[in-house]
């Protein structure tokens, strides 16, 4: 889809020791940031993106490039996790993605191996960005932890974050999943407020291979319905986990991650 989109070019990959730049459209750098109480490190990546462009979150949607991280080369580094902030949808020809556009910080939490010695990290993350054309592009980063504190901007990311389920007090979820020739058609109704404007819903699944279509979004007053074709790889109906299904729910005002729903009752 995303050939059939746009032609594309895949520039050289920069290293620098905190920062890449490249052809004028991306800015990338790791910011320092805080401990926090369980001991981990909470640190950013922050993308500057030139006029006009835009990249892409976890799940992309029709016609995006999910970024990849690699931290291999780092030193002292025992996990990583991703706080993701809330992002924009995109619509172009009717085909949608999501993502970010000109400036966003992605909280990164790190886990040291060792808490008394700091980590020297290295990242190669990998990543797309679009305008008229979309183009792939690998970015390597170095940093040494702790180091002087710019907090404020990743605090603003993990502040802009999809409130969980409870704290955004939804209501019921339910999933009824039915047979479809090629897959599964996942109905989910959600008792939630209004969250402003166009409202929209991602499904995500453990198995990233299983293609998900864009979901269709109803209202039946505080309940929002949304509805979405799944299609594994060999076209066939499969077994589909309730709980491991991940649904966010976008609209204007805010943003809610629901982990998991019940059958249809």
């Amino acid at each position: 889809m995303l050939a059939a989109l746009c032609a594309t070019a895949a520039p050289a990959p920069v290293a620098a020791e905190t920062a890449s730049r490249q052809d004028g459209v991306l800015q990338a750098e790791i910011l320092p940031g805080w401990q926090t109480e369980r001991g981990t490190y909470m640190a950013g990546l922050h993308l500057r993106l030139a006029p006009g462009w835009k990249t892409y979150w976890r799940a992309p949607g029709d016609a995006g490039i999910p970024p990849s991280f690699d931290w291999r080369g780092s030193s002292n580094l025992a996990a990583v996790k991703l706080h993701w902030p809330r992002p924009r949808i995109f619509s172009s020809n009717g085909i949608r993605s999501i993502g970010y556009v000109e400036d966003v910080v992605l909280p990164i939490e790190l886990t040291p191996a060792d808490p008394g010695r700091p980590m020297e990290l290295r990242a190669r993350i990998d990543l797309g960005v679009c305008q008229d054309i979309c183009m792939p592009m690998e970015l390597r980063l170095d940093r040494r932890l702790p180091d002087a504190s710019r907090a404020e901007p990743i605090r603003a990311a993990l502040a802009s974050r999809p409130l969980d389920a409870r704290t955004a007090r939804v209501g019921q979820v339910t999933c009824e999943i039915a047979p479809i020739s090629d897959g599964l058609r996942l109905t989910a109704r959600i008792e939630v407020p209004p969250l402003g404007g166009s409202e929209a819903a991602v499904f995500e699944l453990p198995d990233p291979t299983i293609w998900v279509a864009q979901s269709e979004i109803a209202r039946e007053g505080g309940t929002l319905v949304a509805r979405s074709d799944m299609v594994p790889a060999d076209g066939t109906p499969f077994a589909l986990d309730r709980s491991a299904i991940r649904i966010t729910l976008l609209g204007r005002d805010r943003a809610i991650d629901i982990r998991g729903c019940d059958a249809a009752r």
